[in-house]
């Protein structure tokens, strides 16, 4: 009797994992990514049930801006720290300038900003020159990447101006992750276990003031409802982080892809669309 008690403990594991995975909308998603040129990975969380649909959730993906969810967390790591306020105003230099589109990069040398504008642009308009001067002030990628580490995340690294991680960022570029602990790590904001309650809602705050809600998966979630989301996006890669905060079912989407066949900047990009598909999914199978 005792030897086949120990082997129900030794199964139970396994069997309580098995409880916690959502076979049918598992199904309902693998059949909808079933023909995609490319590679993706999803994950999948009620944060009601707890219960998860994780496909190819472990495998590492480029963040592209995705990165700016771990350099907000080493920003706000500072403020908690008390060596950056969030009322405090900086000094932007023509050094810092990254070319392309940003708003931060048509500023003058010396003129001024708050440093909880240069987070909005970062998080809401994703301006890289603004993100890479966060990345600076909050440690640089090294300092992030202990934070991530302490936090239980071992793939979600930065890359880029990073010393070791060359040869990762020929891979991945600025910065890698998997879906399964980009939604953990918005997870963990959501139930204020990021430092400190404070800290989390003021993460989740920044969160939810997403420019880019055109073509993403975000854009099939009613307006009404809160989303705290983060995109990124290059040529061959297309991929988004979001808490949809739903009355009911309020759940967490990682959709994360790459080697995309499809690199068209076009609302029909096969990315794009999979996204949507997926998200409208989501919605209408929660219920909400």
């Amino acid at each position: 009797m005792k030897k086949y008690i120990l082997l129900l403990f030794c199964f139970l594991p396994m069997a309580v994992m098995a409880q916690r995975i959502d076979r049918r909308l598992e199904t309902k998603l693998k059949e909808a990514i079933g023909d995609y040129h490319g590679q993706i990975g999803i994950y999948v969380k009620n944060l009601r049930t707890g219960k998860i649909v994780a496909i190819n959730a472990d495998t590492i993906f480029p963040t592209a801006s995705i990165v700016k969810v771990p350099i907000l967390v080493g920003v706000i790591d500072k403020m908690e720290k008390k060596e950056l306020s969030y009322d405090s105003t900086l000094t932007y230099k023509d050094s810092l300038y990254y070319s392309g589109s940003d708003i931060l990069g048509s500023f003058k040398n010396n003129e001024k900003i708050a440093l909880k504008k240069l987070i909005m642009l970062m998080l809401t308009t994703s301006d890289n020159t603004a993100s890479l001067w966060l990345q600076s002030l909050a440690g640089g990628g090294a300092r992030i990447n202990e934070i991530m580490d302490a936090l239980g995340l071992k793939e979600t690294r930065v890359n880029s101006r990073t010393p070791g991680r060359e040869s990762y960022r020929a891979i991945y570029q600025w910065a890698q992750t998997t879906p399964f602990e980009m939604g953990t790590l918005f997870e963990k904001m959501y139930r204020n276990e990021v430092f400190s309650p404070a800290a989390s809602e003021r993460m989740l705050r920044c969160l939810g003031r997403n420019f880019w809600d055109e073509n993403e998966a975000i854009s099939v979630i009613p307006p009404t409802i809160e989303v705290f989301s983060k995109n990124g996006c290059v040529n061959a890669s297309r991929s988004e982080a979001m808490i949809v905060n739903a009355p009911k079912n309020p759940y967490v989407f990682c959709i994360f892809t790459k080697n995309n066949q499809d690199q068209r900047w076009t609302a029909d990009n096969e990315a794009w669309v999979m996204a949507r598909k997926l998200s409208n999914l989501l919605w209408e199978y929660y219920g909400n």
